[in-house]
């Protein structure tokens, strides 16, 4: 290669031709910025779990049946709440669905109850902790297991004639009301109906340590 060739590739250019090039430059890393962005965005949102992004497809979404034996139990009582297990798929972003098993207190109001739940009941009917579904459905009430303080799972201790959680003390009423300990609200309800003959529940998981009801996931 001649010498004056070689100095020609050294050759900075007049500052129009330097100021074309860096214009030229930036705009070629801009476009792949706005390429780079445009292709992660779906992939990013793909692993938020849905049930965050639509919160609203929890009413009439994903239903679970409840267990047959232990929801003929809670027909034919109202001095106790029954324990009541179920299963449902959860998945999210690009795992595979996974079996989750979870259990729920449920409970068959007389209807002097029904009559006075709402008195009983008002954090689920102020703005705050507002639920968007009965919380009363056909006389029955389906309690979360989950405290409202750091997220144990209470019992119902019928000595006491309440719900006691084990890890910090925070104790309820039957009907969920909130009577004693650390827990900022009462119990949180679940959607419920029954289909077909069969009794069935959509699980959603409240934020714990919060008065206010924030829902974290649904199943």
């Amino acid at each position: 290669m001649a010498a004056h060739e070689a100095q020609a590739y050294k050759d900075p250019g007049s500052p129009e031709e330097q100021s074309r090039r860096t214009f030229l430059a930036n705009a070629t890393l801009g476009i792949g910025g706005v390429i780079g962005l445009v292709i992660a965005i779906p992939s990013l949102v793909s692993l938020i779990p849905e049930s965050l992004i639509k919160p609203d497809k929890s009413i009439g979404g994903v239903w679970a049946p409840l267990s047959d034996a232990e929801f003929k139990q809670l027909e034919s009582r109202t001095d106790n709440p029954v324990k009541m297990t179920f299963s449902f798929q959860y998945a999210d972003g690009y795992f595979p669905p996974q079996p989750d098993d979870q259990f729920v207190w449920g409970i068959k109001l007389t209807p002097e109850q029904v009559e006075t739940f709402q008195q009983k009941r008002p954090d689920l009917y102020t703005p705050a902790g507002k639920i968007t579904y009965p919380a009363v459905v056909m006389s029955f009430v389906i309690f979360s297991s989950i405290c409202p303080h750091l997220g144990c799972r209470y019992e119902w201790h019928p000595e006491a004639t309440r719900f006691i959680c084990p890890c910090h003390g925070s104790q309820f009423g039957i009907q969920g009301q909130h009577l004693a300990g650390p827990a900022p609200r009462g119990l949180d309800p679940l959607p419920f109906r029954e289909k077909d003959g069969k009794a069935e529940v959509t699980w959603i998981q409240y934020k714990s340590q919060e008065p206010d009801r924030v829902i974290v996931a649904y199943s």
